[in-house]
């Protein structure tokens, strides 16, 4: 008996490894070698896979684990760290923008918990976030009650509404995970540019459908119209994407090209917009998606001017780190969206 005893200790002491300081022979319960013949229960410190400060307790050859109870560590999610502007690379700095930066190689699963924590990016994104929900909301209700098939003068709207759920998604999914290296940002906002101009595409089509006024319909305008609007999405992304390798060596022609890309584009898609605004002003009395574009326009113009400008956070660097990065233009398909044309 006493020798079975012996050489379950022995075994068990052996498997349990160096527990204790005093090296892999060392009983964690104490001077024992006296009573292992005496006292049939020895409790021993094991290190057993995936229980992490479990002991064990070894009668003859049957070993019984109690779990441990799971480490706070554990179930707590740890924000990312904040950065400032100067432990960054300047790839990533912000005119005016001083604080809230997130680490520059930050991992996917950071960039969604930064979702959650105020950085200099979470208002941004979220207000892109919370509109594409909306329109896919209005989305799929306009598929539920429209019969698509069969009603071929719905499309263009279809395909308007589709570039509006898609344009906020892209953006607000390339300002979250921009932080991961270098190349990460660059790839997420040429995503976002093409998203951007896809959008400005899809509001040409419904405008050439629906908004177009009577003296522009079956003109060479007209013919032309779409197929310029598609070469010009195509034009403008690529001089939007080129920008971004001007900013740290050019920031001037860089900011200058950006604001080119997208004014062009806009400026010939909104064309019949404007003949209906200053041309045919009596229109707007019995139009009320008039209203609509004016309202767009107000709120395109205002958020070109604080984009190009950087203001206000230009005037008072730091103290607009958290509310300034809202892109206005995020407002301006919230204000004409699915409307009439």
């Amino acid at each position: 008996m006493s020798g079975t005893v012996r050489g379950s200790w022995d075994s068990a002491v052996s498997m349990a490894g160096p527990c204790c300081p005093g090296g892999g022979q060392t009983r964690c319960s104490g001077n024992s070698r006296a009573g292992r013949g005496k006292q049939p229960w020895h409790r021993l410190a094991t290190r057993i896979p995936g229980h992490v400060g479990t002991l064990s307790w070894r009668r003859g050859a049957t070993v019984h684990h109690r779990p441990s109870q799971p480490s706070s560590e554990m179930l707590s999610l740890k924000l990312p760290r904040l950065f400032s502007i100067d432990q960054v690379p300047q790839v990533f700095h912000e005119q005016g923008i001083l604080f809230g930066y997130r680490h520059p190689q930050s991992s996917a699963t950071a960039c969604v918990l930064s979702l959650f924590q105020m950085t200099n990016e979470t208002l941004n994104i979220w207000t892109h976030l919370l509109p594409f929900w909306f329109f896919v909301w209005r989305f799929v209700t306009a598929l539920y009650i429209t019969d698509i098939q069969n009603d071929s003068y719905s499309w263009p709207l279809f395909v308007y509404m589709g570039t509006s759920c898609v344009y906020p998604l892209v953006s607000s999914c390339a300002h979250t995970f921009s932080s991961m290296s270098k190349n990460a940002r660059h790839i997420c906002y040429f995503l976002d540019y093409g998203a951007v101009n896809l959008f400005s595409l899809g509001s040409a089509i419904a405008y050439s459908a629906y908004s177009l006024p009577d003296v522009m319909v079956c003109t060479t305008f007209h013919d032309y119209y779409v197929p310029l609007a598609v070469m010009n999405t195509i034009l403008s992304t690529g001089l939007s994407c080129y920008s971004r390798f001007l900013e740290i060596q050019k920031p001037g022609l860089c900011k200058m090209l950006r604001i080119l890309a997208f004014a062009y584009p806009y400026t010939w898609d909104s064309l019949p917009i404007f003949y209906r605004l200053f041309l045919l002003p009596g229109e707007g009395v019995q139009n009320e998606a008039i209203l609509n574009h004016q309202k767009h326009m107000a709120m395109t113009l205002l958020a070109s001017f604080f984009y190009s400008a950087h203001l206000p956070e230009r005037l008072a660097p730091g103290r607009f780190d958290y509310i300034v990065r809202i892109e206005l233009r995020s407002a301006g398909p919230a204000e004409v969206n699915f409307g009439k044309m």
